[in-house]
């Protein structure tokens, strides 16, 4: 199934070698970008050797050295535009990640005056994700066991692929780490909903991309 290795092998990166992502992986990303805009109300694009963005002194933003490549993460306001942009992003996180990039969801630690330039005064500016080549591959972190993630209602044994979603949603990146989401299967149907937390719907768009693609999406049926 596509992109299984790349959510067992991506983690966070923050710190970035100065090495330029070549021609063709930009072409590829932002073949990736113009796909993701197909999603109404939303407008991503991205920003190629821009290091004003990440560049300061201040410690808040001393947690991320060499980002000069960014996704920003945008769109037309509405209710949903936060978790359509975690399950749009990410796919073109994993994507980066099957093309040798690193990246990072950054949502506060950058500077939004430089990155709101490119954007349409209606447009919100949700997020931006780090890309480029990372000085390292980052690192796990430790997760939450399943019976803390998921809930299986009626008294069955959850299908096989329900159980691989939820592995592929147990390694989906969360703000600050927490986690703070929680699947339930009920008779075929599966419900996926954000616990209060800072970035939760981001996350929550981010879990069901990672659900998807483990379960196999022609599997899932969304309450």
């Amino acid at each position: 199934m596509p992109l299984l290795d790349a959510i067992a092998q991506r983690h966070s990166v923050r710190s970035y070698l100065p090495d330029p992502i070549g021609p063709e992986d930009r072409e590829r990303l932002s073949a990736l970008v113009a796909d993701a805009n197909r999603t109404p109300g939303l407008s991503f694009r991205l920003a190629f050797d821009e290091p004003r963005a990440f560049s300061s002194s201040l410690p808040a933003y001393g947690a991320f050295k060499g980002v000069t490549n960014y996704l920003v993460c945008a769109g037309e306001r509405s209710l949903h535009l936060s978790q359509d942009v975690g399950y749009a992003g990410e796919l073109i996180v994993l994507e980066a990640q099957e093309m040798g990039l690193n990246s990072c969801w950054v949502g506060l630690t950058y500077k939004h005056g430089i990155v709101r330039g490119g954007l349409a005064p209606d447009e919100k500016l949700v997020c931006v994700v780090a890309l480029g080549h990372g000085a390292g591959s980052g690192s796990t972190h430790p997760v939450k066991p399943l019976e803390k993630l998921c809930t299986v209602e009626g008294g069955v044994e959850a299908p096989a692929w329900f159980q691989e979603g939820m592995w592929a949603a147990q390694l989906a990146p969360t703000a600050m780490n927490q986690q703070r989401f929680h699947i339930t299967y009920r008779g075929g149907t599966v419900r996926a909903e954000a616990l209060p937390a800072p970035y939760a719907d981001v996350d929550l768009g981010i879990v069901k991309r990672h659900f998807e693609l483990g379960a196999g999406a022609e599997n899932v049926c969304w309450a």
